[in-house]
Order: structure tokens, then sequence, then C-alpha cells
């Protein structure tokens, strides 16, 4: 299965409902400084949506946003556009992206350590539900691509995978929770190349 459109979530230490007004000018500014690898475009606005999308960072290959999608508040990567290379790339290249985004908005001082990931779980989707319908003929296809790539960031320790293939209407996705924590620079270095 060659994969495209992954995404990646990067789940944040949460209490109770986080503030993410000030989430708004940090992308902004990344908009003017053009700080990613993807063109960036606007920045939406779903606060008002309950366990919703958040703040999203609008980008022409690639949206980021602090969601709040299944009430499970985490920094989200969606890739809109296709990747070069094979599945073991595209994975690392989507992870790469939430990671560097996840770190800079935990040095932000504007956001006053409001977002830290929480150092042991991550979500992935792949966003093409022709592709990879949500079922556990998926998840049988994909289990091997996605432990060999989850056995080289967590190279210490290990981790589960688990995927709820109840719901076809649902993106096909995976749960990681890793048994230690990590932050995100050791997941950086950790990252397969």
């Amino acid at each position: 299965m060659d994969l495209q459109h992954v995404n990646v979530k990067l789940l944040l230490h949460q209490t109770g409902d986080a503030d993410l007004e000030p989430v708004i000018p940090v992308f902004h500014t990344w908009i003017q400084d053009q700080v990613c690898e993807e063109l960036l475009l606007d920045v939406a606005d779903y606060r008002h949506v309950h366990a919703g999308p958040g703040v999203v960072l609008v980008g022409h290959e690639a949206n980021y946003s602090v969601d709040n999608s299944d009430s499970k508040l985490g920094v989200r990567y969606n890739r809109k556009a296709a990747v070069e290379g094979n599945n073991q790339d595209r994975l690392a290249q989507a992870l790469r992206a939430a990671l560097i985004a996840c770190q800079r908005l935990e040095s932000d001082p504007r956001l006053h350590g409001l977002l830290r990931f929480n150092g042991q779980e991550i979500e992935v989707f792949i966003n093409d539900r022709l592709l990879a319908p949500n079922t556990q003929e998926t998840r049988a296809a994909l289990q091997p691509e996605f432990q060999a790539f989850f056995e080289k960031l967590f190279v210490v320790g290990g981790f589960s995978l688990s995927n709820n293939a109840h719901d076809p209407r649902r993106l096909f996705s995976l749960s990681v929770r890793s048994t230690q924590a990590f932050s995100v620079s050791d997941l950086l270095k950790n990252l397969p190349s």
C-alpha cells in the first residue's frame, strides 16, 4: 500500500479547557516569516466547534493545527500534497513536521508553556478513505510498516499500537503509546532518516 496524505497528531498535556486564542497570533507570525517548509497561507479559527479542529494554519502542501478532535488536545500535521519516497520516508516527513511545529509552539514565549507534548502519545491518520479504509484488513496490511517505523523511533523502551476499525466513515488511524516519555528533541534525534 503506497501511503500519501499522512497526518500526525502529537497529544499534549491537558489541564482542563485550554484557551487556544494565543495560538492565533503565533500562527500569523509563522505565515509572515514562512517558518515551515510548506507555503503557509491563512489561519482559521474553529475554537467554537466542540471537540473540533481548534486553530488551523492553512498551507498549500499541508495544514498545521492545534486541534481538539475527539476531545484530545494535540498538535496536528495534515499533509495534503504528495511526498516522494517510500512509506517510511512519508511517515518520517509527517512526524518531523509535527515535531518541529510542536517544538516551536512549546518554546514560543507568547504561549507561556500552554502547549507541551505529553511525551508518550502519537496518533497517525491516513487521509485517504479509498486507499486506506478504516478496516482490520488495512491494519493488517500496514502493521509491518508502522511496527518498523516506531521500533526505530522508540529505540529504548516499548510501545503499543491500537486502532478503532469499527466505523468505516472515520479515517484509518493508529494510536501509538510509548512505555516511557520522550521529549520532542529526543524524538527528532531518533527519527529514522
